[in-house]
């Protein structure tokens, strides 16, 4: 193990770290498993060609916290593969078939859905006899992706937000970071609350209309392909520009820290709802709170997607997804806010500090190791090379 990697060690994890590289098909992935005290660890395969230890650790200590917060007898978890999401099909089935094998060995690890899977790699994972969540309904599972699961949660949570900026939805302006399987799904349920689309971005560039974009039509077009550089309607923009643009929501949807100290300034929104995990960095979080922007913590508003895997690996139904959605997200929203309002604090420190309490309580009813000490994260590393 490297010394680096203790370097993410604290009081809640992480509990396994594994290195798995099979050079002989180009397999790099990492597994971070955080914490476990709540039940076995959920959370995505991310796939990218430039994942890194920290960023898979990152988002893994955000799922602890997610899922704790939600309720859910599950603890938090990501992995990393490293590699274009955009290659061909046979290869990729081939990679995440290898991933599959190798990560067998972590029996605490329930792999879903992320930027750069969905359904289908879910359904080549169980194939190979792994456990996941997010697989495609042919296959029993309620296709969180297809459905918008995580979308969903984020606009009940903006639903929430709103109130403490003194804006309704009904003709809200929104920008969408990201318009891949969460940022598509978000625009369609904000349009179903009446607001207005101006601004769409993809890796590829941003499309800027002050009067209202095509919400259909834009899914329509990426759905078949299309990048947003090459969209006809509208003005185009840089991928980075849609940060500023003149919007009252705007809603991450895509990497991480895509909002930091030296552009926050640019951000004219009033409410930041990001649709994905550490979109805003915790810096530049306190600077747009300290100058009025409400930004919504990522786990609080984005948990749609691990509360429905969460219904379909417990055997639930489709039917029951988006009300318990509806319910746990607003709750937390609340929650969160008052807590930040009350307190007068930062909406992450007042949303870190109700996941802390929750985890915290279902780690006091962890078993003693054979040692005779407490089992506790943060110990159990694997740092393993698969050849």
């Amino acid at each position: 193990m490297t010394t680096s990697a203790f370097r993410f060690c604290d009081d809640l994890g992480p509990k396994t770290i594994l290195h798995v590289y099979q050079p002989v098909i180009g397999l790099r992935a990492i597994v971070v498993v955080d914490n476990v005290a709540a039940g076995p660890a959920i959370g995505g395969v991310r796939m990218a060609p430039d994942v890194s230890l920290e960023e898979c650790f990152r988002l893994a200590r955000a799922m602890t916290f997610k899922n704790a917060s939600a309720g859910l007898p599950h603890g938090g978890a990501k992995s990393v593969i490293f590699g274009d999401p955009t290659m061909h099909i046979k290869a990729k089935e081939e990679l995440i078939r290898a991933y599959a094998q190798a990560i067998m060995p972590i029996t605490d690890y329930i792999p879903g859905p992320d930027m750069g899977t969905n359904e289908a790699a879910m359904a080549w994972i169980k194939d190979e006899g792994g456990q996941c969540a997010g697989l495609p309904k042919e296959v029993g599972g309620i296709p969180l992706d297809e459905i918008g699961a995580t979308a969903y949660g984020v606009v009940a949570s903006a639903d929430i937000a709103r109130e403490h900026v003194n804006m309704s939805l009904d003709g809200a302006r929104i920008a969408v970071q990201g318009f891949g399987a969460v940022g598509k799904h978000a625009a369609r349920f904000f349009a179903e609350k009446g607001s207005v689309l101006v601004a769409a971005a993809d890796s590829s560039g941003t499309i800027y209309d002050a009067r209202g974009i095509d919400v259909a039509a834009l899914i329509a077009y990426k759905d078949n392909g299309g990048r947003i550089r090459d969209y006809e309607l509208g003005e185009q923009l840089s991928p980075e520009a849609v940060v500023g643009v003149d919007c009252d929501i705007l809603v991450p949807a895509a990497r991480p820290d895509v909002i930091r100290a030296d552009n926050q300034a640019t951000v004219k929104a009033r409410l930041i709802v990001p649709g994905a995990n550490i979109g805003v960095t915790e810096e530049a979080e306190a600077m747009l709170h300290k100058r009025g922007v409400l930004c919504v913590p990522d786990f609080i508003a984005n948990a749609g997607g691990v509360i429905c895997a969460a219904v379909e690996y417990g055997g639930g139904t489709q039917g029951q997804v988006f009300p318990i959605i509806d319910e746990k997200v607003r709750g937390n929203t609340a929650e969160t806010l008052e807590r930040m309002k009350s307190g007068g604090i930062l909406p992450r420190e007042a949303a870190v500090a109700m996941a802390r309490e929750r985890v915290g309580a279902a780690m006091r009813y962890q078993r003693f190791n054979s040692r005779g000490g407490l089992k506790k994260p943060g110990v159990d590393f694997v740092m393993r090379a698969v050849s």
